[in-house]
């Protein structure tokens, strides 16, 4: 962890306080880069029998890419490899000897950064491998040049994950408490506002919210698309309430299938413009709240498009994921410039003007009489789900307690609805921020 200084843990630190570690109650500052960017070394020696090798065939993301450019030097004997870029060129030496062992040319097209090319040291003095060794051990060192920036002083990995974590608590809650009013033996109880008693079960909304939170940690913040869908699959429990389009398509990767076929064949070749994107994104956004909004979003849209390929579905994903940024910020705007900023982030789309018109709505406004405008979540679509909770999140930051109350009285994907909320909400106030004996009274998010 990064140096710390004492705080009060309250809401009340975004003015005057970069991130409260809500795990040990101390202040982490945070910076943008990971520190200074390794130079060449003063003892390098340029390869002198370079071949060229089969390159990884790999994607990196502009997050992982910013951590490769600025290299990595050995902080102890057994670390034996020093990393340095200079422009697209990444190379990479024996920190005792400084004999260039790799270079690895870089490129970039719309889908992020790939290795263009790659050569090796084949002289047997410097390195006594064979090309195919070579060529196997380089992926390796790639993860250690990606993972060297976890530990390293003033680039603190782990406050992103404790962000997502404090996302993915008020989305746990909200989904499993919201989940608890579809039955009819409780609605009573949600007329009075009156939990009924736990345990509270979580649902769907969670358990692909675990994955992708669990997907970013081992990824460093990164969107693997293919292990992601993969790992959608693998955590298919049919017993938590999945609709019926995501059942076909995690049992269809399941069984070998390709997502992005299964995945656009959807609804009759349009994708999904269901709400599965939106639900389990909160702690996405509240991962990158240092990045850039244009960053959030850019890796919203790779972690929607696994499951929804519809433009309304990848919107409504975007849309939640940038209002979870922008409440984990430093420095959150206010409810009415939250809204703005997330619709100038959002893609042209129905959920887009759905925004759009929930900003109209003053926040003294009933949440009823919103949702008779722009919709409750009954359709389980993006645009009929995420303005309303959008704006119901604005209205409530600070406050999970009448945000949850709020979001659960206007019906519709209750559970849903309440992840959406509860995720923007733990991001903005911390794990803390959601009543103990609610957090206390829902299923763990993992066992």
């Amino acid at each position: 962890m990064c140096a710390t200084s004492e705080v009060v843990i309250n809401r009340e630190w975004t003015t005057s306080t970069r991130f409260d570690d809500w795990f040990n109650g101390r202040t982490t500052a945070l910076v943008s880069e990971p520190p200074g960017r390794a130079a060449r070394p003063d003892h390098w020696h340029d390869m002198i029998a370079p071949r060229p090798i089969d390159p990884p065939d790999r994607r990196f993301t502009e997050d992982e890419w910013r951590i490769i450019g600025h290299g990595y030097r050995a902080q102890q004997m057994e670390e034996k490899w020093n990393a340095w870029c200079d422009g697209d060129t990444l190379h990479l030496g024996r920190s005792w000897t400084g004999f260039e062992i790799y270079r690895v040319e870089f490129g970039r097209d719309d889908g992020g950064r790939f290795i263009r090319s790659a050569v090796a040291e084949t002289d047997p003095s410097r390195y006594n491998g064979t090309l195919e060794s070579a060529a196997s051990m380089l992926p390796s060192l790639l993860d250690v040049v990606l993972r060297s920036h976890r530990w390293s002083e003033g680039f603190c990995q782990e406050d992103n994950a404790q962000r997502a974590e404090a996302a993915l608590t008020g989305l746990r809650v909200g989904d499993a408490l919201g989940s608890q009013f579809f039955l009819p033996s409780n609605r009573d109880r949600l007329r009075d506002r009156v939990t009924p008693d736990g345990p509270w079960r979580w649902t769907d909304d969670t358990q692909m919210a675990v994955v992708l939170t669990d997907h970013l940690r081992r990824r460093y913040g990164g969107v693997r698309q293919d292990e992601l869908a993969a790992e959608f699959a693998a955590a298919f429990d049919l017993y938590r309430g999945y609709g019926f389009g995501a059942v076909e398509l995690l049992q269809g990767i399941a069984r070998g299938g390709d997502w992005r076929e299964l995945s656009s064949a959807m609804f009759d070749g349009t994708g999904s413009m269901g709400n599965g994107a939106a639900m389990r994104i909160a702690p996405l956004g509240a991962w990158y709240a240092e990045g850039t909004l244009e960053t959030v979003a850019a890796v919203a849209t790779r972690s929607a498009e696994v499951t929804h390929r519809h433009p309304e579905g990848i919107a409504g994903g975007v849309a939640v994921a940038v209002a979870a940024a922008l409440a984990a910020s430093d420095d959150p705007p206010g409810p009415a410039d939250l809204i703005t900023e997330v619709i100038a982030h959002t893609p042209e789309s129905l959920v887009k003007d759905g925004l759009v018109r929930a900003r109209d709505f003053g926040f003294d406004t009933e949440p009823a009489e919103v949702a008779e405008t722009v919709g409750n979540g009954s359709l389980v679509i993006g645009p009929d789900t995420v303005p309303l909770c959008v704006w119901l999140a604005a209205r409530h930051l600070g406050d999970y307690r009448s945000g949850f109350w709020a979001t659960a009285s206007v019906r519709g994907d209750i559970d849903t609805n309440c992840a959406i909320v509860g995720g923007i909400l733990g991001a903005y106030g911390g794990p803390e921020a959601v009543p103990r004996e609610w957090r206390d009274a829902t299923e763990p998010a993992r066992p």
